[in-house]
């Protein structure tokens, strides 16, 4: 017999290295992680929101600990029996031989070996499980749908709720058994209960009754899967272009799984009987039928049907399992009572119907004209895009380096004077980017520069004369701020600009009473001579008055200075997590949250409005789609935070969330759950009790701010774009399908976004604030359709699709932008515009119903300068109807170019775009004035040369005055502009190059 082989051991040194090395990781693991959970616990605490935090923490907490117990433990127990029962005597072999050098090996640690198996395991499956515990509280608080699924007659929560926690609880079942199964294989092999090599008998009786258990135990749960696989075919794809249970699935597959779970129940009861019979051959004979079974029954016969039952009829044959698809789907994603209006004649369908659209001929101008005479969709026609004005806001309303504004602005509503008028709203805010090297210290960055101020706002139809033209009219604005919007607290301590890069900018705020205010507020009288301070005194923040919560937030920041510094004292407060967007994700774990916060002044304070989504990947026979993927546009990442893209088929706006911009308060309501209660809301209610007050505790002002969320709208416009057809075989036809353009003023092959605007809807009686989008012909660039969803109080919600004939070509938005770029009015001025002082902009492209007389595209186009500090004037206004081109200094001009003497009119009294005095006349493309002719001397081309060359001296004094906020300066380069437009006209006999006030 072999010695024993010797066991190589460290020395003393060597293990008390290793030992103080891992006491300092775990240590500093431990300090670590507590510091982390503390630092949330605090601001849950801070913001009322410790249930939330206790009740994820005990979740996570519950299943950790049964997940790890289960795991480590049951796997530990199989191992130990396999070692328990090994056999005493080994008949000697060269396989024993050379296996004992392993035995030898374990043997002295075989305890250690069995607790780290234990514990390794036990630790990876807690920390998976832990991962799981919004499932396990769905499955907990689940709430009935009140609907049943047509297949299997159960409500649509068990789909929802039960199913995705059977599956998890299942997978880990087999995790369990399968590991248990490995150990005590290994085990029995090692010592000796399994013999693959020697001679004589292969298994003990104790490796074989235990081998036959855990085989049992799997294939037992393998028939669990099969009962299970029944309920998953409602999420199938087998169908070419719907989700859910087709004709193959229902009539071949969902039998084979029914015999199946009978053929796996035998099979499991052969491997118990295993322990009795003790004939291998049982065992045997059970696996090789269930894997034919599995292969012939569950594979190669629904193949079979779908092969050559199916496909050779599948619009047929699918009709039934297609209508399920289509009903569903538009349920799932809240589409279900959509108003369809045949545009062309003014009908209405019922929700979710195809109606005939009744084709007639091109409008008769003079009949559009009518309409547009008492249209309050063209008084309040959008002329301020909200994504290309950030750089005109900072430059006209930053007042301060360290302030600034989003790169997208917002669009939001207020009745002033009892009229209702759309704004492009922002606030001041706090912009860390922008601080100089001085400003940079830690004690600037989170003691002085703390906060932004001022609200900001600008009618949205509407832009200023004279020097200044073609700048917003800011009605409210400056600082301290003042106009028609009244702001009683402006100061802005929660913002989108206070996350730098991912990285929370935190603020440490508050001084004891007598002490000097350190926090920079506001330039003192406007004058860069002195400064205001202030002190907060909100109710936002978390105290770190204390010694060990200075510490504690030393640790968490790796910042010295909450230790250091001065600044810090006993009436201190930090405030953290300030982004309105992560703080209610924060505050509700639950909720996924639109990328598009926006701020609105309620009761005299500002506040950030967020929509909140609940959403689900289990609806059954829904459509799956990619959250993040189908809710991008050409805005995405540019001002606008992309969804997370993960899979889901079911959403709901169900909550309406609030963030105080100074005191950081989160409130969030349950939106709409009077009338259309959302169970996947209710169930995490349940769970979270009084984190979500209702409706009723939303104040009429609140109410009256509220927008129908751009994300939803993004997701719902794509489903219709193929599930407007209800007919089933020509929706697998794939019949007049549609698809969302791509944005014609960016040079992207990307989705264009949804334009709020203030517009009166076919049937409507006034106009309504109001998201929409216009939608094409799949593949073409023909406009289809056009839809709007509701923003207004009394009709929140209604989703219209003003539906276009499908025999009668109609442009669509990139159509129109190629129209207007080479348009021969429009062309000069872009070659003129685009030069290396300055560029044109074309604004947001906007598609407005008037009346039952048609579309209207409406667009703003805006002159920017180059340089650094150049931003965009509105310098011309393009309207398209039908094949009629209009093109001028106004909306007013542009609309009687395209409709005749009169339509301005109905344009907004307010926008002073002044006329350069050309004499526009009404009709279709303007064809330009031919140019004189050259006497040979080259006298017109030398004179034509002087007056581009005085444009182009005109356009870099104006860049250089707006660089320098020389309002003086840009009012006599706007003049000298307009001059050399003027010489250039009176030299070629072309339609004269617009200057940025036109």
């Amino acid at each position: 017999m072999r010695p024993p082989v010797p066991v190589p051991t460290l020395s003393r040194r060597a293990k008390l290295v290793i030992g103080i090395v891992a006491v300092m990781l775990v240590l500093f693991t431990v300090i670590g992680t507590l510091t982390n959970v503390y630092v949330d616990y605090l601001w849950f605490d801070e913001t009322g929101f410790t249930e939330v935090f206790w009740t994820e923490i005990q979740t996570r907490a519950l299943l950790f600990a049964v997940a790890a117990l289960a795991m480590g433990g049951l796997v530990a127990l199989a191992v130990y029996l396999a070692y328990r029962f090994r056999p005493a005597f080994r008949p000697m072999s060269l396989e024993q031989q050379n296996l004992e050098r392993y035995r030898q090996s374990v043997e002295p640690r075989r305890k250690l070996v069995l607790t780290a198996i234990g514990v390794v395991l036990g630790l990876f499956a807690g920390f998976t499980a832990q991962g799981s515990w919004q499932t396990w509280l769905e499955f907990r608080n689940s709430t009935d749908f009140g609907q049943t699924d047509p297949q299997f007659g159960l409500d649509i929560s068990f789909f929802v709720f039960d199913y995705p926690f059977y599956r998890l609880a299942l997978g880990f079942g087999f995790a369990i058994v399968l590991l248990a199964l490995i150990g005590s294989v290994l085990t029995h092999y090692v010592f000796g209960g399994l013999r693959l090599q020697t001679p004589g008998q292969k298994l003990t009786g104790a490796a074989r009754v235990q081998l036959s258990v855990l085989l049992g135990l799997f294939v037992g749960l393998k028939a669990i899967a099969y009962w299970l696989d029944r309920y998953a075919l409602v999420y199938s794809d087998r169908g070419d272009v719907f989700t859910g249970a087709s004709y193959t699935d229902v009539n071949a597959l969902l039998p084979a799984k029914n015999i199946l779970v009978v053929v796996a129940a035998i099979c499991a009861i052969a491997f118990f009987a295993n322990i009795l019979v003790r004939n291998t051959l049982l065992p045997a004979a059970a696996l090789v039928l269930l894997l034919a079974s599995s292969l012939v029954i569950g594979v190669a016969y629904p193949a079979i049907v779908q092969q050559f039952v199916v496909r050779p009829s599948a619009d047929q044959r699918e009709q039934e399992y297609i209508e399920r698809a289509i009903s569903s789907t538009l349920d799932a994603y809240g589409l279900s009572d959509v108003q369809y209006v045949d545009y062309a004649q003014g009908q209405t369908t019922s929700g979710g119907e195809e109606g005939e659209a009744d084709v007639t001929d091109n409008a008769d101008t003079q009949a559009a004209l009518a309409e547009l005479a008492d249209s309050p969709t063209i008084s309040n026609a959008r002329l301020l895009d909200p994504n290309v004005l950030s750089a005109t806001f900072t430059a006209r309303q930053q007042i301060r380096n360290v302030y600034g504004f989003p790169e997208k602005l917002d669009i939001d509503r207020y009745e002033i004077d009892g009229q209702l008028q759309d704004y492009v709203v922002a606030v001041r805010e706090l912009d860390q980017t922008g601080l100089s090297e001085n400003q940079s210290s830690w004690i600037n960055r989170h003691t002085v520069y703390t906060h932004g101020n001022g609200f900001v706002a600008a009618p949205a139809n509407q832009v200023v004369a004279g020097q200044e033209g073609g700048e917003p009219d800011f009605t409210t604005g400056n600082l301290p701020t003042t106009g028609d919007i009244d702001v009683d607290q402006a100061r802005i301590y929660y913002g989108e600009l206070l996350n730098v890069g991912g990285q929370d900018v935190y603020s440490v705020v508050g001084a004891p009473e007598g002490t000097a205010p350190r926090e920079f507020d506001q330039p003192e009288g406007g004058s860069g001579e002195g400064q205001i301070n202030s002190t907060y005194d909100g109710e936002g923040g978390v105290s770190i008055g204390s010694f060990f919560r200075q510490l504690t937030y030393a640790i968490y920041y790796r910042e010295r200075n909450f230790l250091l510094s001065g600044a810090v004292n006993d009436q201190s407060k930090v405030l953290y997590v300030r982004d309105p967007l992560e703080r209610v994700e924060k505050a509700a774990p639950f909720l996924t949250v639109d990328g598009d916060p926006y701020p609105a002044v309620i009761d005299g304070r500002v506040q950030w409005i967020l929509d909140g989504y609940t959403t689900s990947d289990a609806y059954p026979y829904a459509e799956q789609m990619e959250l993040g993927e189908a809710a991008a546009d050409a805005l995405t990442g540019t001002g606008t935070t992309a969804l997370p893209n993960d899979q889901f088929n079911y959403i709901r706006n169900s909550v309406k969330a609030t963030v105080d911009a100074y005191d950081g308060t989160v409130t969030m309501y349950a939106w709409d759950q009077d009338a259309n209660p959302d169970p996947v809301l209710q169930t995490y209610m349940n769970a979270f009790p009084n984190v979500v007050q209702p409706q009723s505790e939303m104040s009429e002002e609140l109410i009256s701010h509220v927008r129908y969320p751009e994300d939803l709208f993004k997701l719902q416009r794509d489903v219709l774009t193929r599930y407007h057809v209800s007919d089933p075989v020509d929706f697998y036809n794939q019949n007049d399908r549609w698809q969302v353009p791509n944005d014609p003023t960016q040079d992207i092959d990307e989705a264009q976004p949804p334009y709020y605007i203030l517009a009166q809807r076919p049937g409507d009686e006034e106009a309504t604030f109001q998201l929409t989008s216009a939608l094409n012909a799949f593949q073409r660039d023909n406009l289809s359709s056009f839809i709007s969803a509701s923003s207004a109080p009394q009709s929140y919600g209604e989703l219209q699709v003003l539906r276009l004939p499908g025999n009668t070509p109609y442009r669509g938005p990139q159509q129109v932008q190629n129209a207007f770029e080479s348009n021969n009015q429009v062309r000069p001025d872009l070659t003129l515009f685009n030069s290396d002082n300055s560029e044109p902009v074309f604004g947001n492209l906007l598609t407005l119903p008037i009346g039952d007389a048609g579309l209207v595209y409406v667009e703003p186009l805006y002159v920017q300068g180059t340089g650094d500090g150049g931003f965009p004037l509105l310098q011309k206004v393009l309207v398209n109807y039908q094949d009629r081109i209009g093109y001028a200094n106004t909306l007013a001009e542009a609309l009687e170019q395209v409709f005749g003497a009169g339509a301005g009119e109905a344009a907004p009294d307010s926008e002073n775009v002044e006329d350069d005095g050309a004499d526009d006349t009404p009709g279709e493309d303007i064809p330009p004035t031919a140019p004189p002719a050259d006497d040979g001397g080259g006298a017109g081309a030398a004179t034509a040369d002087q007056a581009v060359a005085a444009i182009n001296d005109a356009l870099a004094a104006l860049e250089a005055a707006q660089r320098s906020g020389d309002f003086s300066g840009q009012g006599q380069a706007l003049e000298d502009l307009q001059a050399a437009v003027d010489a250039y006209q009176a030299a070629t006999g072309q339609a004269a190059p617009a200057s940025p006030t036109g």
